[in-house]
Order: C-alpha cells, then sequence, then structure tokens
C-alpha cells in the first residue's frame, strides 16, 4: 500500500465496460511527510476521494480486487481516505 494525493479527476465518455460506474483519479504519490515522490498515475477511486485529499492505494494484479469484477484493466486502485499520519522518527 502506498500514499497519494488526489490531483485531479478523469472524465472518460467511453470506458472499460468493467469500469462503468467507477470514477478514475489523478494522484500523485507521496511520501509520508507528504513530499512529492515520483510522477503522477491515474486510480480507480473505491472510496469517494476528492480533490486534496490523501489516499492509500495498491497496485498491479491486486488493484483490480476491490473493484468486485472478475476482470478490469486498472493498475491501480485508492482503497482508504487517510484522517491522520503520525511520523514516528527513531
Amino acid at each position: 500500500m502506498f500514499l497519494a494525493r488526489v490531483i485531479g479527476n478523469i472524465w472518460a465518455t467511453k470506458k472499460y465496460q468493467t469500469l462503468t460506474g467507477i470514477s478514475l483519479l489523478i494522484i500523485q504519490p507521496v511520501t509520508s511527510d507528504n513530499t512529492n515522490c515520483g510522477a503522477p498515475i491515474i486510480a480507480a477511486d473505491t472510496m469517494g476521494a476528492g480533490r486534496g485529499e490523501t489516499v492509500i492505494y495498491i497496485t498491479a494484479s491486486e488493484a483490480v480486487i476491490p473493484l468486485m469484477v472478475d476482470h478490469a484493466p486498472v493498475d491501480a486502485s485508492i482503497v482508504g481516505i487517510v484522517d491522520h499520519t503520525n511520523n514516528v522518527i527513531d
């Protein structure tokens, strides 16, 4: 699982059939201290996240699991919305 910040929406007039009704968001991966890391990606939103929110996302073949479909062309899915983080430094 990884952290990201929602930075935008994708509007698609046509999508793969199993993605009907699923929102696609642009997310910026971040570190635990909210520093950008890597390039933005597109993720299927299973939680109802909004712009500016910090989210938890998963990637690879596991990204399809929260979509409740057998097959979907998805590489990343949002599986949680972060309310608060505590950074612990040893």
